[in-house]
């Protein structure tokens, strides 16, 4: 098997070709490269490997900008340090991907799957495959988080997000709370939250607190700046929106 690597970062790329040497020994690796524009360089100029390891981050840009400049004509296995929407894709349309720092045992997963696919996939299903991918790439498609399982005293149960008014966190601690007042522990930082939350839909009002759309009553102005959001019932106490965000916040009520 003939194999390129696609990776701008020195000590990632010479450790995954370590890691392939040393798990197929008699495959050889023709090129490591590291930018888009030394990937669309060289593709254009040689005949194509059998499989590509590439990184999704590369120093002049998305990798995927590669597809737009030359047609791929190898299987790829992709490697990001970010498990985003993209991976999303992947899974759809049957090409692996691998989370950094690459582990020998995923790596060797990876392998297998792909000399399993090897002479079952044609070229141009390939290449359907990666237009896919990029398509949902420029569109921005996400998937975002539906339901939170959560634990009870003895048993589990899940909650629907669109149920969920806001969320809040104290101690370290976050709460999801139902429309009827109910909370639950939720295992999720503000941040991871923010990731996995539709933005249509929840907006972080402050430090503390995101709030669903379907939630807000109204609001009003508040002195330095600041709005104060009002919920719908049964909710009585107001939500602080901080200067610095008010601007984002009516923009995101009016689009």
């Amino acid at each position: 098997m003939k194999v390129v690597i696609v990776e701008d970062e020195l000590h990632n790329s010479r450790m995954l070709k370590g890691m392939i040497q040393s798990l197929r020994p008699d495959w050889e690796i023709l090129a490591s490269l590291e930018t888009v524009k030394q990937s669309v360089e060289w593709f254009n100029n040689n005949d194509h490997p059998d499989l590509i390891f590439m990184d999704i981050q590369l120093t002049d840009g998305i990798c995927f900008s590669i597809f737009d400049n030359v047609k791929i004509e190898s299987m790829i296995i992709f490697t990001t340090a970010y498990d985003e929407y993209a991976i999303q894709a992947f899974k759809v349309n049957s090409i692996d991907y691998l989370l950094k720092p690459i582990k020998e045992e995923k790596l060797e997963l990876s392998i297998t799957k792909f000399e399993r696919l090897f002479n079952n996939t044609s070229e141009d299903n390939n290449q359907k495959s990666y237009d896919a991918i990029l398509k949902a790439i420029k569109k921005g498609e996400k998937t975002y988080r539906k339901r939170f399982l959560i634990s009870g005293s003895t048993s589990f149960f899940k909650i629907e997000t669109q149920d969920i008014a806001y969320f809040y966190t104290v101690n370290r601690i976050t709460f999801a709370v139902m429309y009827d007042k109910k909370e639950h522990i939720v295992d999720f930082t503000m941040e991871k939250l923010e990731e996995e939350l539709d933005p249509d839909m929840f907006f972080r009002a402050n430090r503390s607190q995101i709030i669903n759309i379907d939630s807000i009553r109204k609001f009003e102005s508040y002195f330095g700046g600041k709005l104060i959001v009002r919920l719908v019932d049964p909710f009585n106490e107001p939500v602080t929106i901080s200067r610095l965000k008010a601007s984002e916040f009516k923009n995101w009520l009016d689009r």
